[in-house]
């Protein structure tokens, strides 16, 4: 799935991304996958997966989106 960062929450290790379906997921900096909460910036375009947690759905493997050069 893809979608965008909307809002990081960074000294607490955390943030919430607007999948491109509209709907709106957790995602905890353990669920990130090759870089760090410190690299992302609100905007930024991003794949994820979906997973289950007992407070609802969750983004995990979350990996940002490199533009390809032309």
């Amino acid at each position: 799935m893809t979608g965008t960062i909307k809002r990081l929450v960074t000294d607490r290790g955390f943030g919430f991304l607007k999948a491109d379906d509209g709907r709106e997921l957790f995602f905890h900096r353990s669920g990130l996958s090759g870089i760090s909460i410190y690299d992302l910036v609100e905007g930024d375009p991003v794949t994820f997966e979906e997973e289950v947690s007992v407070k609802g759905p969750r983004a995990k493997t979350v990996r940002l989106i490199v533009p390809t050069a032309a």
